[in-house]
């Protein structure tokens, strides 16, 4: 299977705004990247409490006070900026959005980008923003993330469709525009818990864990484990043991310098490449990559470098 690249895009913090997002999205494309990645929260409490599940400590890095751009607004907004490059969110929080205006605000992105939308979604961690948009369904969150999954299928494939569940119900209805893709965007599975796991099996086409931040480390071997796991897990569902695509999110860190005791995916570009080669080998066709930069002009240098000296060196 091919593999392709994507990359996060700017669109929380000091470097977001509207060129930013432009200017890395489209540099992206010209870069030979295949999909462009944003993130979602929508209110950020003051006072978390909730353990943070990519921080060794538990503890959220972003701040309530910054910008924080919300996913699919952004995302019709690149859509207009590009032309090629693939429209993904890492991931939406499926339970904080109704779950028909959600469905149809993907549909139509997908038709007005030419079929370009991937559905990263997730289930959330943060109890205090469930809270703070009204919503009581936090320790239910996965249930809700199921149902609503299959409420999109739905209302994406049939003419008339028709849903009896226990958090949402619809009959006698339409739904126009359906996505353009057939016979529907893909949905990729975020998380890399057994939860996140067995809903990837059931409901996923991607599975697209995020690896390599404490405690969530991921590598090859543990990883391994999980995708054992999640063959095994499709195959007791019904589907081909192959159904489920293979994404790995990681930050990538250039130095030039690093030894043989160096952290994965931190090193020179034949480093990484090895690094990457050894996800590949597992079965992994997808990679999301994060880049370092405090600008967006070192943001987009550690871009074009990947393209240059690391895309070069992993085969298809």
């Amino acid at each position: 299977m091919p593999v392709t690249f994507g990359t996060s895009l700017p669109s929380r913090g000091e470097m977001a705004g509207p060129e930013q997002l432009r200017s890395v999205a489209q540099r992206a494309e010209d870069l030979g990247y295949d999909h462009v990645w944003v993130s979602d929260h929508i209110i950020l409490p003051k006072k978390v409490d909730s353990f943070y599940p990519y921080a060794a400590d538990g503890v959220a890095t972003f701040r309530p006070d910054e910008p924080y751009y919300e996913p699919l607004a952004a995302l019709n907004f690149i859509a207009g900026c590009t032309q090629r490059v693939r429209l993904g969110t890492h991931v939406l929080i499926i339970p904080y959005r109704n779950p028909v205006l959600t469905a149809k605000i993907l549909s139509t992105l997908d038709v007005l980008s030419g079929g370009r939308v991937i559905l990263g979604a997730g289930v959330g961690w943060m109890e205090e923003e469930f809270q703070a948009m009204g919503l009581d369904t936090y320790k239910e969150r996965g249930a809700v993330t199921d149902e609503y999954l299959q409420l999109y299928k739905e209302l994406w494939t049939k003419e008339s469709p028709s849903f009896n569940g226990k958090y949402y119900q619809i009959s006698d209805s339409g739904f126009e525009p359906k996505p353009a893709q057939k016979p529907h965007p893909p949905i990729w599975i975020g998380g890399h818990t057994g939860p996140a796991i067995r809903r990837a099996a059931k409901y996923g086409d991607g599975w697209m864990p995020i690896g390599l931040r404490p405690p969530a480390i991921l590598d090859p071997e543990e990883l391994g484990g999980k995708i054992a796991r999640l063959r095994k897990l499709t195959v007791e569902a019904g589907r081909p043991e192959d159904a489920v695509s293979l994404t790995f999110s990681t930050g990538v860190v250039f130095d030039d310098s690093a030894g043989s005791s160096r952290e994965m995916m931190h090193g020179g570009p034949e480093q990484i490449a090895a690094d990457l080669r050894q996800y590949q080998d597992l079965g992994v066709s997808n990679f999301i990559i994060t880049f370092q930069g405090a600008t967006v002009p070192e943001l987009q240098e550690n871009m074009e470098r990947f393209s240059r000296e690391v895309m070069t060196l992993i085969p298809d």
